[in-house]
C-alpha cells in the first residue's frame, strides 16, 4: 500500500474473522535506540486509544528483524493528497473535517496525550470516494507523549509550516495540536 523511510504498509486479512486490516511492517535493524523508543511509546498509546477518529491498533508484534503494527484499513488516502487534487474546500466541507481532528485531539488532551505532529499527511481518510461525508482518522503517533499538565515540554518536534511557534521557543504545552489545527483549517480553505 506503501512506503516509507522505515518500512512498508500492507493490506493483510485477519484470518479469524476474515476482516482486512493494514499492517505496518518497521525494519528494527535501521532504528537508533531513541527511535525505537519513540516506536515502544507510539504502540502503548495507540493500545490507549478506543476513538472513531484515530486509527485504531489492533496487534503489535515484533522479531530480531521487524515490528508488525496491524490496524484497521483506511483506503482512501491522505488529505494532503485531497487538498491537491481540489483547489479549495467549502467553509462546510473544512468544518466536517476539522470537526474530526478536533474531536481526536480533545480525546488525546483528555487523556493527557499531546500529538504534536498534526497534519494533512497524518490524516486518512477511512474510505476511498467517500467525498466530504469521510471519516478522517489520525495516525502517526510517533512524536506524540503522555504529558504533565503542570509542566510545560520542552523538546522540538513537529513539521514546519505546522508547528506553533511556542514549540520552537521550547516551552509549550498541549495547545501546540490547537495550532497545528489552525493551519489546516487555513490550508483547507485556501488551498
Amino acid at each position: 500500500m506503501g512506503s516509507g523511510a522505515f518500512g512498508e504498509v500492507r493490506k493483510c486479512i485477519d484470518k479469524r474473522s476474515g476482516q482486512e486490516r493494514a499492517v505496518k511492517i518497521i525494519d528494527r535493524q535501521g532504528m537508533s535506540e531513541k527511535e525505537s523508543t519513540m516506536l515502544d511509546r507510539e504502540i502503548d498509546i495507540l493500545k490507549e486509544f478506543d476513538h472513531p477518529n484515530i486509527v485504531k491498533l489492533y496487534e503489535a508484534y515484533s522479531d530480531k528483524k521487524r515490528y508488525f503494527l496491524v490496524t484497521e484499513l483506511c483506503t482512501g488516502g491522505e488529505l494532503f493528497d485531497q487538498i491537491i487534487k481540489k483547489p479549495y474546500y467549502s467553509e462546510r466541507d473544512a468544518a466536517l473535517v476539522l470537526k474530526q481532528v478536533l474531536m481526536a485531539v480533545a480525546y488525546c488532551h483528555s487523556k493527557n496525550i499531546v500529538h504534536r505532529d498534526l497534519k494533512p499527511e497524518n490524516l486518512l481518510l477511512q474510505a476511498e470516494g467517500a467525498g466530504s461525508g469521510s471519516v478522517i482518522k489520525v495516525i502517526d503517533f510517533g512524536t506524540s507523549m503522555k504529558y504533565d499538565p503542570s509542566k510545560k515540554m520542552k523538546q522540538t518536534y513537529g513539521t514546519p509550516y505546522y508547528i506553533a511557534p511556542e514549540v520552537l521557543e521550547g516551552n509549550y504545552d498541549n495547545k501546540c495540536d490547537i495550532w497545528s489545527c489552525g493551519v489546516i483549517m487555513y490550508i483547507l480553505l485556501s488551498g
